[in-house]
């Protein structure tokens, strides 16, 4: 049977089977790597569609493939993967961000699951040699995935949107948060930052991705990809939330 919890009425989930521990996930957002990055997690990992989101309140956009419509905003799952990937299509002006992250984290909390993981790419000021992965994470997700790895931390900055609401229930809350980071540039989809995404999830969770193939499955969406970031460049920037960062 089919549950629905929000925390606004704007924003219903709906899912039909529960969502594993982990959830990773990928918003659309300036470059689309994070977007990329989850959505080769679906299809590499061969993740069936287990819920969606709706947001009533906001100008929605409804997606289709071969002539079927379906949902912007989806969770995938796999009985024998501890992982549920949430692919995120729908642009979140800042006044939503912070509902949409409420509405998510109530039906995590109802859930019981322990971390979520956001991939991101982000415009920053970086230089030729700093194309890499980094994060800011909660210390409770360090100390359960990150020691061992090579992965550095962010220097100094904040998150705001999604990503910073997601990150102060980490701070807040027995919840395991992270963001992945990585300079992104304006091309569509950015799919060196969506591989740098990509191998530094699997570095950390040791799933077996292989980040090779990516690039082929970008350039099957490309075109759906440049339509998503021609609506996303349309909004008015005044409601787009901006990660700022500083190494």
């Amino acid at each position: 049977m089919s549950t629905e919890q929000s925390r606004d009425p704007s924003f219903r989930i709906s899912d039909r089977t529960a969502p594993s521990a982990t959830v990773v996930a990928g918003f659309s957002a300036f470059g689309l790597a994070g977007l990329t990055a989850a959505d080769y997690l679906v299809d590499h990992l061969d993740l069936e569609r287990t819920g969606h989101v709706t947001a009533d309140s906001l100008p929605s956009i409804t997606p289709f493939e071969s002539g079927r419509p379906r949902h912007h905003s989806r969770f995938f799952s796999r009985p024998d993967i501890d992982l549920t990937v949430f692919v995120n299509e729908l642009f979140l002006p800042t006044w939503a961000a912070d509902p949409f992250a409420e509405a998510l984290l109530d039906w995590t909390d109802d859930h019981d699951v322990s971390e979520i993981l956001v991939l991101s790419g982000i415009p920053y000021a970086h230089g030729p040699d700093a194309h890499e992965t980094f994060y800011v994470a909660s210390d409770d997700y360090r100390e359960h995935r990150l020691a061992g790895t090579e992965l550095d931390p962010m220097g100094k900055g904040f998150l705001d949107g999604v990503n910073g609401a997601l990150m102060y229930r980490g701070i807040e809350s027995a919840l395991r948060t992270a963001v992945f980071i990585t300079p992104v540039h304006a091309q569509v989809p950015d799919v060196p930052a969506a591989i740098r995404l990509i191998e530094a999830f699997d570095r950390v969770y040791d799933l077996g991705v292989d980040a090779a193939p990516l690039e082929e499955f970008a350039h099957n969406v490309e075109q759906y990809y440049q339509d998503l970031a021609t609506r996303l460049a349309a909004a008015d920037e005044r409601q787009a939330p901006e990660d700022r960062m500083y190494m």
